[in-house]
């Protein structure tokens, strides 16, 4: 099987057959929601593509940024999304593959003339991994962080815009983010020792939720994606993975039997690494032998349109 770079492709597996979704070369649609992938790899530097990075676009306007992994701050650039548009940004958790380009996309939104406050979630802290303000704290401190000449990010002085910060706890769906367009709610899911944030984004009568780095046993996340519009799930290990992979990431039958419950109108896999690419026909037959709505594979800078009312 040959992977374009271009654009997402629909899968046929086996005797599993994936029908094809609705995408759009070129992002944003001048009206209504759709989704760009900025980054569909991992943490290793192998593959060409970038690691794991979301935009929401509302009406030719990017508001919405999930996850800033390495690369995302060349693939928002490419994309054509402007940081002074943004309304919300979410980190699902603080491995480097899901937020280390963040700090280099508030410098270059300092560039900006955003003056509008920025709203940020992040999962709780939990062992050694610092919960979202303390994360945000330990680049931005004036006195201590490691880009402490950013500090107004803050505070909101010296001209920047100020990041409005909220932890995602453990317990039942949280909303994180309201405006009079758009409502973002999110939920602790399992990935190992590591606390990480699914992210559910409702606006313009579409649904989209991101399932984050999980590994897919907590039963309440497919009540959360319920019939999503676009369901964005990442496929990260080969179904005969064990140890601390298999704790961390959902085997592919599992992200199958989760979106089979949640019965998305389209589910996007995404994050690839080397190990489920290798044998991707069989791990994608592996999904759609639980779901069996259409699948489409992840690409970086791929656009596919929210489109709840097409057959």
């Amino acid at each position: 099987m040959i992977l374009s770079r271009s654009i997402p492709f629909c899968v046929a597996a086996l005797l599993v057959i994936s029908a094809c979704a609705k995408t759009d070369k070129v992002c944003p649609p001048t009206a209504g929601v759709a989704l760009q992938v900025l980054g569909s790899g991992g943490p290793i530097a192998d593959d060409g593509r970038a690691s794991s990075s979301y935009v929401v676009w509302v009406d030719g306007v990017a508001r919405v940024l999930i996850d800033a992994g390495g690369g995302a701050f060349l693939r928002f650039g490419e994309s054509g999304a402007r940081f002074e548009d943004l309304d919300f940004v979410g980190l699902s958790h603080f491995h480097t593959d899901h937020s280390a380009d963040f700090p280099a996309l508030l410098k270059s939104g300092s560039f900006s003339d955003r003056e509008r406050p920025l709203h940020i979630a992040g999962p709780e802290a939990n062992g050694p991994f610092p919960g979202a303000r303390a994360w945000l704290r330990s680049m931005l401190d004036a006195e201590s962080g490691a880009y402490g000449y950013l500090a107004g990010f803050l505070d909101g002085t010296g001209g920047r815009p100020m990041l409005v910060a909220k932890e995602v706890e453990a317990g039942e769906p949280v909303l994180v983010y309201r405006s009079d367009a758009l409502a973002v709610e999110a939920m602790l899911v399992p990935h190992g020792i590591v606390p990480a944030a699914a992210f559910k984004v409702v606006t313009d009568g579409e649904t989209l939720v991101f399932a984050s780095d999980q590994n897919g046993s907590d039963p309440a996340f497919a009540e959360f994606a319920e019939d999503a519009t676009i369901l964005v799930m990442h496929l990260v290990i080969p179904e005969t993975a064990t140890g601390v992979a298999s704790r961390l990431h959902a085997l592919p039958s599992k992200v199958g039997q989760v979106a089979g419950r949640a019965a998305p109108k389209q589910l996007v896999l995404s994050h690839f690494m080397a190990r489920s690419l290798r044998e991707l026909e069989k791990n994608v037959a592996l999904v759609s032998s639980a779901y069996d709505g259409p699948v489409i594979l992840a690409e970086d800078l791929a656009c596919i349109e929210a489109r709840s009312n097409d057959d």
